[in-house]
């Protein structure tokens, strides 16, 4: 990623190279795509007051995933998700524009059913393609913690979904 000058950022390529991948991942977080445009959009606020203390010491894909994770993690502790059921019965629900999800999605429900720590191990290593090191250092946890909690994905995976795929 190239800098304006020796402490700036630029906030513009960031937004390019990374807001589609920060969205999901807020998305991942919040479960609600509105929150995840808003936490999306105040990643890159906080990217941009705090560019000139960006070390370089981890890339900007990893720091700006961190400041993501904070703000996700920062909006599920306001007294208003304390406050507000957002659960919503079936019978609430407009009408799906688009048909159920097919088989083919089994893959992709299953992982979105996980605990949100796996999933978000899942969704770094294996969407954004992290290295551990940089999924430990996103995460702000240990490199060792990062493999368990792949480990255990997999296998809740693996259980949940059986017979939907061979295993030759």
């Amino acid at each position: 990623m190239e800098r304006k000058s020796d402490q700036e950022l630029n906030i513009r390529e960031l937004m390019d190279s990374f807001g589609t991948d920060l969205y999901r991942t807020c998305f991942v977080y919040l479960s609600d795509a509105h929150l995840a445009e808003d936490a999306m959009q105040e990643t890159f606020i906080k990217a941009w007051r705090a560019r000139e203390t960006f070390r370089g010491q981890a890339s900007p894909k990893t720091w700006l995933t961190r400041i993501a994770i904070n703000v996700c993690k920062d909006m599920l502790r306001t007294g208003w998700f304390r406050q507000v059921d957002r659960k919503i019965s079936l019978d609430d629900l407009p009408e799906a524009e688009a048909p159920p999800l097919s088989e083919d999605d089994a893959l992709i429900t299953a992982v979105m059913a996980l605990p949100t720590k796996l999933k978000t191990v899942i969704l770094l290593t294996y969407y954004w393609g992290m290295p551990a090191r940089d999924v430990a250092q996103a995460l702000g946890i240990a490199v060792p913690t990062v493999y368990l909690r792949q480990n255990k994905a997999q296998q809740l995976l693996k259980t949940n979904l059986e017979g939907w795929y061979r295993d030759e």
